[in-house]
């Protein structure tokens, strides 16, 4: 077994979310999943501020390497700390959140919705399924340098209710991801910009995306969203691309 090697860093794609309790790392490549205890995320802060992966107990160093949450540099390289995440009360996993419901009649957005979520559900599933999650976050990136203004509140609103409308009737399952880029998509046919989320909560590890204007405001969300720590953001004032 060979020794890890001295120096390395994280790359540009992975984020760190730091819950205290829990440090959660995000590849937006993969769109894998690992979190750390406050052990190993201890060892993660320190080599993040020094870039030298000797720091790291050899066990955990080749685990973050092999997983792609580290590679290897030929100087010491740091990397951005976690990101400070918010806390929230213990529930066990018994907090209730808001639900809504959804009038399938037709709106006159309906038909641009629809294809913007058959548009969304086709990059996601048109190739490797460990690459859909980089695939989306592309297609939203470029959607997003079309824009030329950003969307009111009322818009975006508007947005994410067709779309809901639209899924409606498409067979494909339909959750927070096919859901928020799909309205990226239909706001950009228009040139109207809006800020796509993905974030995490904690009690227990969840991940959320959704979709919010500039104001900060997410459209069309129960307040539970509020819980969320955004990761990666694209559009509107803070364009960042994986």
């Amino acid at each position: 077994m060979t020794d890890p090697p001295p120096f390395g860093t994280a790359p540009a794609h992975i984020r760190a979310l730091d819950f205290g309790h829990v440090l959660v790392l995000i590849n937006y490549r993969t769109g894998k999943v690992q979190c750390l205890l406050p052990n190993a995320a201890k060892h993660w802060h320190d080599a993040a501020a020094t870039g030298r992966l000797a720091s790291l107990p050899p066990a955990l160093s080749t685990q973050l390497l092999t997983a792609g949450l580290l590679r290897p540099s030929a100087t010491p390289t740091p990397w951005p700390a976690p990101v400070p995440a918010k806390s929230a009360p213990a529930s066990w996993g018994s907090a209730e959140h808001t639900a809504g419901t959804i009038h399938p009649a037709p709106s006159p957005g309906t038909i641009t919705a629809a294809a913007a979520l058959t548009a969304a559900l086709t990059v996601k599933r048109l190739g490797p399924r460990s690459a859909a999650l980089h695939r989306i976050t592309t297609v939203l990136a470029k959607a997003a340098s079309t824009c030329r203004r950003p969307a009111t509140h009322d818009q975006a609103e508007a947005a994410v209710h067709a779309v809901r409308r639209a899924s409606w009737y498409s067979p494909a399952r339909t959750a927070c991801l096919e859901e928020s880029a799909a309205t990226v998509l239909f706001l950009a046919s228009r040139r109207l910009s809006v800020t796509w989320c993905h974030g995490v909560a904690p009690d227990p590890v969840r991940l959320h995306a959704w979709v919010q204007t500039d104001d900060g405001a997410p459209a069309a969300e129960p307040p539970s969203t509020h819980a969320y720590t955004p990761a990666l953001t694209i559009g509107g004032h803070h364009q960042h691309r994986p």
